[in-house]
């Protein structure tokens, strides 16, 4: 029974199959990076293959049923490896780093608005050709463009060409523990390179690329903005209607993200499958109430098609919201020829069709906890709303919420501690409050924006919206200052985090199914994970080891002991939370060091450490130096703040493993240093150039 249940589910879910084979063709390329030779061989194998097997007598292909299944399959695996290969821009042949040189220019096209940063504006560029010795060539490729602050950047608009000299620079990491790693996150958009521009770097051309329907877009949003700005009060409601309906978080207060994110509700704030479904709701209610559209199924479906899509785009178009688009998509066309389909498989077609497109999109973490939280909703959500039943309609409605938050939150917790290291634990009850809440704000937004022509009506408009979003606002603020809001500064591997996934959904399937197996694998799952866990606790124990921190301007060492670290740096920014969230935390959560403390095995006298058996120096000022007759053993000697020392009087002094120049150091003072220590045979370590200096001490 069980056996023909499982066949019956993968003959129904065709689609569910399609896309695991794409997933495993996107992974395969991703970590071996086959060349596109060896992928064209593969599938002229594997197609050589299943032509030979369609050309046996029907009897020979009986007894082996299973191996077109399996043809198929490695073909679109080998198709997946492809479209995987040719989306990263470097392997096109008109790709513009290939023909960039440090006497280039460059002419290249703002693709959005600027953006205002502390020093300078930015924006993402389309790079259209590459100027050398007057030849120009056509290029494609895309770049992040700094502009220093004046008039004439200020005015620079979207669709703007600029011609600029060659400043281009890699995009790399800090190199700090566990740190964000923003060269991939931006490799994933096809951007490798970024530049720096002075006033005299570039100038404005006079043409100007035409968008058509960017353009509109683009105005779309400054008109969304301008009416939220001008009829909701107060800056935070006004800066969280702006990211609750089109996702424009520019102007949101950082605390405040924080504390949605401590809260388990930062979804309402970025443009989720949740908004598309309220969007979608309110559609369906407005259309079925227009008697032309209500009678007519074709221009009914178009009409919610149009702006569905219009709201995706004008939202920046999000992997969450292409999902959700493209989902509600199938829905809308299915209900139009009144046919319904399993929920498994409109999943599995909206994944199949937005990783074809863009197969990167597995990476993105919004895709991932998206397709989680929605398949955890469509497993689940039965049977946890089957749990109780109230009579009173409000409770009723109030638990199917809370079981649809459930179910949802369910599987995503794993890629919540392995992204975010931390799990809020009152999620359900902030999103009991909030959900309803952002849905009347998010509804009241749209029906501003239609009655932004009439002043009177759409004044009392804003003032309701500003109510409830004070009211979301506050509510959430009190829930994350509560001290038991949060499960934090956990860190998973990639192996802990597939583990739990094995753990989970053995375990579930065991329960809804009563399948032994399932029960075992989750029980094998929970020993393999128990071990991990216990050989971590292991290596914490006999953990000593010292970072010194790739920090632009700022000093940053942290000495780690078991769960303790120690910190020497800058006074004034070692109590910042930003500061410490940004560089410092990361590296401490994946080291298990999650108390500070003075109590260490650490003597500093002030510039002097002894940590165990190492001896660690920072010279941040000018010291005089003279030689003597036995050199000082050190194990790490740290240059900061552009000392005025020369490498060869600190030889003189010191017998030294290495030499590190932390990231208070200019870069001329860097290469100084380490053209010394090269002439010396000694060893030198910059970390504004190679990132963090990590060692077990």
């Amino acid at each position: 029974m069980a056996k023909a249940i499982h066949i019956y589910f993968w003959k129904r879910e065709s689609f569910l199959r399609l896309v695991l084979c794409v997933i495993s063709g996107i992974l395969l390329q991703f970590y071996f990076g086959f060349n596109k030779e060896t992928i064209f061989a593969a599938a002229a194998f594997s197609g050589f293959l299943f032509i030979i097997f369609r050309l046996l007598p029907e009897s020979q292909r009986f007894k082996f049923p299973h191996l077109q299944g399996i043809f198929l399959s490695s073909l679109l695996v080998i198709l997946a490896m492809f479209l995987t290969w040719n989306k990263d821009a470097r392997h096109h042949t008109n790709w513009y780093g290939n023909y960039t040189n440090d006497s280039s220019f460059l002419v290249v096209t703002l693709k959005e608005p600027l953006v205002e940063k502390e020093n300078s504006l930015k924006a993402v560029c389309n790079v259209e050709s590459v100027i050398n010795d007057n030849i120009v060539k056509m290029v494609k490729g895309k770049m992040i463009l700094y502009l220093a602050k004046d008039s004439l950047s200020k005015s620079l608009l979207f669709g703007d060409r600029i011609i600029m000299k060659n400043k281009l620079q890699s995009i790399k990491n800090s190199g700090n523990p566990a740190a964000f790693n923003y060269e991939q996150y931006l490799a994933f958009q096809q951007i490798y390179f970024q530049a720096y521009l002075q006033k005299n770097d570039w100038n404005l051309l006079k043409e100007k690329e035409k968008y058509g329907l960017q353009n509109i877009l683009y105005k779309s949003r400054d008109f969304v903005l301008k009416t939220l700005d001008q009829y909701i009060v107060g800056e935070n409601e006004s800066s969280l209607a702006k990211a609750l309906l089109v996702g424009y978080r520019v102007d949101l207060d950082k605390d405040l993200v924080q504390a949605y994110s401590n809260a388990g509700v930062v979804h309402l704030i970025a443009i989720s499958g949740l908004h598309l479904a309220l969007i979608y709701a309110l559609l369906l209610f407005v259309v079925m109430r227009i008697p032309f559209l209500k009678k007519n199924k074709v221009a009914r479906l178009l009409v919610i098609l149009i702006c569905l899509w219009f709201f995706a785009l004008l939202t920046g178009a999000s992997a969450s919201v292409l999902r959700a688009a493209v989902m509600f998509s199938f829905i809308s066309i299915g209900s139009i020829f009144n046919k319904t389909s399993s929920v498994y498989n409109s999943m599995s077609v909206s994944a199949f069709l937005l990783l074809c497109f863009n197969p990167l999109l597995l990476f993105d973490v919004g895709f991932q906890l998206s397709y989680c939280a929605v398949f955890g909703i469509v497993l689940l959500y039965k049977y946890i709303n089957a749990w109780f039943y109230f009579k009173n309609k409000i409770l009723n409605y109030a638990w199917g919420l809370a079981s649809v938050s459930i179910a949802a939150q369910v599987f995503t917790i794993p890629l919540c501690f392995y992204y975010f290291h931390q799990l809020p634990l009152l999620f359900l009850l902030a999103n009991l409050i909030a959900i309803p809440l952002s849905t009347l704000a998010l509804w009241g937004c749209i029906t501003l924006l239609v009655l932004s022509p009439i002043p009177i009506i759409a004044v009392y408009v804003g003032k309701i919206i500003t109510v409830l979003l004070w009211l979301m606002n506050h509510t959430v603020l009190l829930i994350s200052d509560w001290s038991f809001t949060l499960w934090k500064n956990v860190s998973l591997s990639k192996s802990h985090t597939l583990l739990l996934y094995v753990i989970f959904i053995g375990f579930i399937f065991w329960l809804i199914r009563k399948n032994r197996i399932a029960f075992k694998i989750s029980l094998l799952g929970s020993f393999l994970f128990a071990g991990l866990v216990t050989h971590r606790k292991w290596n914490l124990y006999q953990q000593k080891q010292m970072v010194v921190y790739n920090v632009p301007k700022h000093s940053a060492i942290d000495f780690f002991q078991r769960n303790n670290y120690f910190f020497v740096g800058e006074k004034n920014v070692s109590g910042k939370e930003s500061f410490i969230n940004f560089h410092l935390k990361p590296a401490r959560i994946s080291f298990f060091a999650n108390y500070p403390t003075k109590d260490f095995s650490l003597l500093n006298s002030p510039n002097i450490f002894q940590f165990y058996d190492s001896r660690i120096i920072i010279i941040d000022t000018f010291i005089r130096y003279s030689p003597l007759s036995s050199k000082i053993k050190i194990d790490y000697l740290v240059l900061s703040k552009n000392s005025k020392v020369k490498i060869e009087n600190i030889n003189a002094v010191f017998d030294c493993k290495c030499i590190i120049a932390d990231g208070t150091n200019a870069l001329w003072k860097i290469d100084q240093w380490k053209k010394e220590c090269k002439d010396l045979h000694l060893r030198f370590h910059s970390v504004s150039e190679q990132g963090a200096f990590v060692t077990n001490l």
